[in-house]
């Protein structure tokens, strides 16, 4: 009789919403492949389980899930945050099952699993995806003037720290986020740390459990030769979408990390030398702002197309897209971050202009001839890619979808978490 091992899954961002419907349960269910028995605490926003909560119910017992959705509170500030934590520990402490690994995805569920590890005996895994403390710092959220934030962020790189020690194996998103990890055994600057943590034994210690995994892209749905040759046209007539004419095309939310200005501004420049060029949008986001300076520059508002897509028709529309384009802002914490939207858009064979200096994008562009990254933001800049455009929408569709499947593969990472599962537990 083979026994299987039961893995204590926690995250803070949702299952119902698109990340945990992309980068979450997919990996879940492969690895459910592999013999393990899965209990999954999430937080739900509340909007956002009552559109989807059934649906994710539904996948969750089909693939013989256990899933014990939270209410996600955001107010007050910080408070709603410790009321989250306390109610993820009773919850945990709560359940009648024995597990072997607590899998925690950042460092909220992290946090959480200090306590957990103790009380449920069982080792974790520090699945950190990005540098959160940090990321609120750039992304303008917490100031560092403010005493209340500016004490929040040190408890929470002290706290990494332990995250990082005792977690039996640490997860990365990027290899920038991993070198600039192991560049903290050489300095004592961060956390105020003491000259006798900060030495080789350590730093070793830390190589031999981490590891990179980058956010996956489904490649058997994010693939153009699945799609019905219908699909586009048909969603491209319900939406507007002329099917000869060139777009531009942009995926997911404009928020915090996002150039959105910078973007508008490309798409503005190519609008010189093609003026018929549209721009596709496809997300849940209020752009009114966005709009509204779109027509400041004197762009049509016909020519600015939202669609506030579904994760179902994401495919069919990006194969509507000569060239995309994201910009994210290169701020420190950036370094550990991985768009999703890279992985599936390379799987679709759609050419990406980027900017360099967030994880490991511009490398992996450069790696596989997938488009051009730009060297900054300035009329001179855009004007170079104005000058490519027509050598950028012609690399080949399998070149790059060849990259996807080399890089972003949802079954190799699949492969590297059972990997880092049977190390802890065999």
């Amino acid at each position: 009789m083979v026994v299987k091992n039961n893995i204590l899954y926690i995250s803070y961002d949702g299952l119902t919403d698109p990340l945990g419907q992309s980068q979450i349960l997919p990996y879940i269910i492969g690895l459910t492949q592999s013999g393990y028995n899965f209990t999954i605490l999430s937080f739900e926003k509340p909007d956002r389980y009552a559109k989807m909560g059934r649906t994710i119910a539904d996948i969750c017992t089909e693939h013989g899930l256990t899933w014990k959705p939270l209410e996600y509170t955001k107010r007050p500030p910080i408070i709603s945050t410790l009321r989250d934590i306390q109610n993820l520990l009773k919850t945990a402490q709560s359940l009648e099952t024995s597990f072997d690994l607590i899998h925690c995805r950042s460092y909220i569920p992290a946090l959480a699993a200090l306590k957990l590890r103790k009380a449920l005996k069982a080792p974790f895994i520090f699945d950190m995806r990005g540098f959160w403390a940090d990321e609120r710092v750039d992304g303008k959220i917490w100031s560092l003037r403010s005493p209340v934030y500016n004490t929040i962020y040190k408890y929470f790189k002290r706290k990494e720290r332990d995250f990082i020690e005792k977690s039996q194996s640490i997860v990365s998103l990027t290899y920038a986020g991993k070198n600039e990890m192991e560049s903290w055994y050489n300095t004592k600057k961060l956390y105020g740390g003491s000259e006798d943590y900060y030495n080789f034994d350590r730093l070793q210690a830390f190589q031999n459990k981490s590891y990179v995994i980058p956010c996956a892209a489904d490649t058997a749905f994010f693939d153009e030769t699945s799609i019905r040759h219908s699909t586009p046209k048909w969603l491209g007539a319900v939406h507007g979408i002329e099917p000869d004419r060139e777009y531009l095309g942009y995926v997911g939310s404009m928020g915090t990390w996002y150039m959105a200005d910078e973007m508008l501004n490309l798409y503005n420049h190519l609008r010189k030398s093609r003026p018929e060029l549209r721009f596709l949008i496809l997300s849940h986001d209020d752009l009114t702002t966005f709009k509204q300076r779109a027509i400041d520059l004197g762009i049509p508002q016909s020519f600015i197309i939202q669609i506030a897509a579904e994760r179902r028709e994401v495919p069919a529309l990006m194969s509507l897209m000569t060239v995309s384009v994201f910009f994210i802002l290169p701020a420190y914490s950036k370094k550990a971050s991985s768009p999703t939207k890279q992985g599936e858009l390379m799987a679709m064979g759609v050419p990406i202009i980027c900017n360099d200096n967030v994880g490991d994008t511009g490398e992996i562009i450069r790696k596989y001839g997938a488009g051009h990254v730009v060297n900054g933001f300035t009329e001179t800049d855009f004007e170079e890619v104005a000058q490519k455009w027509e050598e950028i929408k012609a690399i080949d569709k399998n070149q790059i979808r060849h990259g996807a499947l080399e890089y972003f593969s949802l079954e190799k990472g699949v492969k590297k978490y059972a990997e880092i599962y049977a190390s802890i537990l065999e």
